[in-house]
């Protein structure tokens, strides 16, 4: 089964196209990188996902684990519960400054705790020992009770994820996560990432900036531009030199400099719950 399904998903804003015809199918467990230079649709692809945004009123429909979550614009009547299964984390981290880690963290729980709880931030002992668990699992247990105003740029994202982790979601939708953080940090949450995918097959689809990260990381990358996939399949095939044919001069902002390249190590092993396709390993060549 697909943990996502995306067919014909156009999207415009006045006369602009961001999205046209995109068709993308990701299996469950895998993580995948989708990279592409600035307007390329990436963002947009992500929120249509997330159920944010909705398509045009055309032929567009998305899936989630099969289940529908849009069709022609509209979402469907299950589109909240499915949402649920999908946890987001954005560049900006998207926490509460003033409040202490634990606090943004438990945010995950809303969902399963009762609504005066939440809104008094009560939260039950179990949901709390299972917040320590997530921080712990991200390497930041020690600084649980920290306000989030005082922690790192990278140690804002791992919370993110720890908030993901806490939201028992299926999926993780990471929109550029890394685009912000000097490259130690964002090793570190990519390797979270990676640790989370391996142990827990969660699918993982992570919007890059930056193709080297694509490269270590991810066994498959899609590769969008202007509002069009017009590469999907293994990671290791995006030379700089096919980059330069995909995007030409715009291909400069997706390759760090060489003093800040990636370092080169062993793959995650597959998970036993990833699928293969041709769907999912097709290549295209840009026209």
């Amino acid at each position: 089964m697909y943990a996502i399904e995306v067919e014909k998903l156009s999207k415009h804003f006045g006369k602009t196209c961001a999205l046209s015809e995109v068709d993308l199918s990701i299996a469950r467990g895998e993580m995948v990188a989708l990279i592409g230079a600035s307007g390329s649709g990436k963002s947009t692809l992500m929120r249509h996902i997330a159920g944010i945004e909705r398509g045009d009123t055309s032929k567009s429909e998305i899936r989630i684990f099969g289940d529908l979550l849009q069709k022609e614009g509209r979402l469907a009547a299950g589109a909240r519960g499915l949402r649920g299964k999908t946890g987001v984390i954005f560049q900006q981290f998207n926490l509460v400054n003033r409040l202490p880690v634990i606090k943004n963290v438990l945010v995950g729980a809303l969902g399963r705790v009762a609504g005066w709880r939440g809104t008094l931030g009560l939260f039950p002992k179990n949901e709390k020992i299972l917040a320590i668990k997530a921080l712990k699992r991200v390497g930041i247990r020690d600084i649980a009770w920290q306000r989030a105003s005082t922690l790192s740029g990278g140690q804002q994202q791992r919370a993110a994820i720890a908030r993901v982790l806490l939201q028992r979601s299926d999926i993780l939708l990471a929109d550029e996560p890394i685009a912000s953080l000097d490259p130690a940090s964002a090793r570190r949450v990519m390797d979270v990432m990676a640790d989370i995918n391996k142990r827990d097959a969660m699918t993982i689809l992570v919007s890059l900036h930056q193709v080297e990260y694509a490269r270590v990381y991810c066994e498959r990358t899609i590769a969008m531009r202007d509002g069009r996939v017009v590469y999907d399949g293994p990671s290791k095939a995006l030379s700089n030199e096919f980059l330069t044919e995909l995007y030409g001069s715009a291909s400069e902002e997706l390759v760090l400099p060489g003093e800040l390249a990636v370092e080169s190590k062993p793959r995650p092993e597959s998970s036993p719950h990833r699928e293969t396709s041709d769907k999912t390993r097709k290549e295209l060549v840009p026209a």
